[in-house]
């Protein structure tokens, strides 16, 4: 192809790549002349005047399982060991006689609660094992931790492709180690098994990694999904209300951008499931119970969501809704508020936002309240003051490549974008009300 920029003339090729007999080989379009393994790479080189450029265009693809099971650490249960291959990987893992070795990082709480059981299940398997009890709170989810993991990894040893390193804990848990895995050898597979409900239908299912610098939440990290998340909400059962109440602030937040069906079924179920702590109690077999429903569509909508974007190349995200002010408020406060506490609190004020921009009736907006309430979580913190507010839209602005993109409501289960700033005079009048109404709720 010949183009004119400028007045100067540039030629531009494109060569595919094939692979023969180990060696890839670059071919233009007119001229192919070896057969082999053909990749979805492409060179375009362009010649002119001033010399020779190369753009190159590699898709990167990424494929991951997210697999809900049912007592996990029973050693009869293949999911923990071999879940995350497909069949033909399977059969080869298991055609080698040398024993598969794992190396297992449990937050120290969760550890206390099954790591006998952990033990138990890979020497029941043959697996050469090592477990890290680690204490991962936002407060140290810091390089130091992560370092930490690297070093006992180097120590233990592991295959870097056919070994993957196994997360099990809440979702700083899982952040860290998937930071980890991310940095050791460029790219170590490893496994999420979630264990609090807001990592069960948030941190596991998405690509995201990181830990808190200077004083921000996530300011370091990557995007390298795991080879599997592992879903098991036994786990659920051993958690204190507020962090069921913690998890159910994430579901919700996709029952107001996407879902008018989990909402309702939110607001009707939503108290009595966070009671029985979301365990499945089927009466008819043929039919899926409240609990199963809940979960199952949060995930769903959360897939729907990430898996189109997984690297955010596009900033227009609508599972951002409660992250713009949360981030600020969670991290000022440490450790008062969970991070689903901080991110209900976010969104019950973009709530008063959306009425006071006309996108929401008065009445929905009490029904989502309520819902809320019901739900036991915050809906205002005296924290959250409106300085607070519009200093994170600025630093919002200032990283969203000079666009707000604030998700809010436009009615039960639909959303849409903003870009533009938010006049002083809303978040004023949003602020004031949202205090004047919601502030004898309490702080949590």
């Amino acid at each position: 192809m010949i183009s004119n920029n400028n007045s100067s003339c540039s030629q531009q090729t494109k060569f595919n790549l094939v692979q023969v007999k180990g060696t890839w080989i670059r071919q233009s379009d007119q001229f192919q002349l070896a057969e082999g393994k053909l990749s979805d790479a492409k060179i375009y080189e362009n010649k002119s005047e001033h010399g020779v450029s190369w753009t190159v265009v590699s898709p990167v693809v990424f494929t991951y399982r997210v697999i809900q099971c049912k007592n996990i650490l029973d050693p009869t249960n293949d999911t923990l060991l071999w879940g995350h291959l497909g069949e033909e990987e399977l059969k080869h893992t298991l055609s080698n006689c040398k024993p598969p070795k794992r190396f297992v990082v449990i937050d120290e709480n969760v550890n206390k609660l099954y790591g006998s059981q952990v033990s138990q299940y890979f020497k029941a398997r043959g697996v050469v094992y090592k477990i890290l009890p680690l204490p991962t709170t936002e407060e140290n989810k810091c390089m130091e931790l992560v370092t930490k993991i690297l070093e006992e990894v180097h120590e233990f040893g592991i295959d870097r492709r056919s070994e993957p390193i196994v997360a099990i804990g809440g979702g700083v848990c899982l952040d860290v180690v998937g930071l980890a895995a991310s940095l050791y050898r460029r790219r170590t597979p490893y496994i999420r098994v979630p264990t609090t409900l807001l990592s069960y239908i948030d941190a596991s299912v998405g690509a995201k990694t990181g830990v808190n610098f200077a004083g921000g939440k996530n300011k370091l990290g990557s995007y390298v999904p795991p080879v599997a998340a592992f879903l098991d909400c036994s786990f659920f059962q051993t958690l204190p209300p507020r962090q069921i109440s913690n998890g159910m602030a994430e579901m919700l937040k996709m029952t107001l951008m996407k879902h008018r069906g989990l909402f309702e079924l939110m607001e009707t179920e939503g108290r009595k499931l966070l009671h029985t702590k979301l365990q499945v109690c089927k009466t008819r077999p043929e039919q899926e119970d409240s609990a199963t429903a809940i979960i199952r569509i949060a995930i769903e909508t959360m897939l729907e969501e990430l898996a189109p974007n997984l690297w955010e190349d596009d900033l227009d995200r609508l599972v951002d809704f409660g992250h713009l002010i949360s981030p600020e408020l969670e991290m000022r406060i440490l450790p008062a508020l969970l991070h689903g506490e901080a991110v209900n609190i976010d969104m019950s004020f973009m709530v008063y936002v959306a009425v006071q921009k006309g996108l929401l009736t008065v009445d929905e907006k009490n029904r989502i309240i309520q819902c809320m309430l019901s739900l036991e979580l915050p809906v205002w913190h005296q924290d959250c003051t409106l300085e607070l507010v519009q200093k994170s839209l600025k630093e919002r602005l200032k990283h969203s490549a000079g666009s707000l993109r604030m998700p809010l409501p436009t009615g039960l289960g639909t959303a849409e974008i903003f870009h533009g700033m938010i006049g002083d005079g809303i978040l004023c009048q949003a602020h004031k009300k949202w205090t004047d109404e919601l502030s004898s709720s309490g702080d949590k």
